[in-house]
């Protein structure tokens, strides 16, 4: 069977005005030695727990570990996939994110969770932005493994693993990732993913 390939119509260029926060927001992946500051740390935790959810659910849980805490630092590290470990090593602080399946108040499934959990990862982003860190968010791990490394119940489901830092040196990167990350941020122009009409 043949695949279709459906080409998209990208663009670098900002289609309207934007808040200079999302402007400056990128997922690099060269990390400065800088560790830090446990006040800028609280605050990344802050932002995510001011963001929306559902009936004020709540629902986004998160584990992290800066490079001082060396043995969790290595057993969140380890679930990643080797081709975000080339460069995930020199994160200073790692960051996993869970969402509770359940709503506390009644146990049912919570069918938002997932969703409310990524506006909790936006906002903490934007407010590593604002601190000048840079924030990359990360699908590639083994979700068993991180379940295990960390102890977590069934109750609960991983999304991403954050590595946060101050940006640093792209030449330190093998060349291929070096390229991306000078690359500019190509996105779908809106007339790829906004209707004000019915399909």
């Amino acid at each position: 069977m043949e695949v279709q390939v459906i080409q998209k119509a990208t663009s670098a260029v900002f289609e309207a005005p934007v808040l200079d926060l999302i402007q400056q927001r990128r997922s690099l992946r060269a990390f400065s030695h800088k560790l830090v500051e446990i006040d800028k740390i609280k605050s990344l935790f802050e932002a995510a727990r001011w963001a929306p959810s559902s009936v004020n659910e709540q629902p986004w849980r998160y584990i992290y570990s800066t490079r001082e805490q060396a043995e969790l630092w290595h057993r969140i590290f380890e679930t990643l996939h080797e081709g975000n470990q080339v460069w995930a090593k020199h994160a200073p602080l790692l960051i996993v994110s869970f969402a509770l399946k359940n709503f506390t108040r009644n146990g049912r499934p919570n069918t938002s969770a997932m969703y409310d959990l990524g506006a909790a990862n936006a906002f903490l982003s934007l407010q590593a932005t604002a601190l000048g860190l840079t924030v990359h968010q990360m699908a590639g791990f083994d979700r068993e493994k991180i379940m295990n490394a960390l102890n977590i119940s069934g109750a609960y489901e991983p999304a991403v693993i954050m590595a946060v830092g101050y940006p640093g040196n792209p030449d330190e990167l093998p060349e291929q990732l070096k390229q991306r990350e000078q690359a500019p941020r190509l996105r779908n122009v809106q007339a790829e993913f906004v209707r004000n009409d019915s399909f």
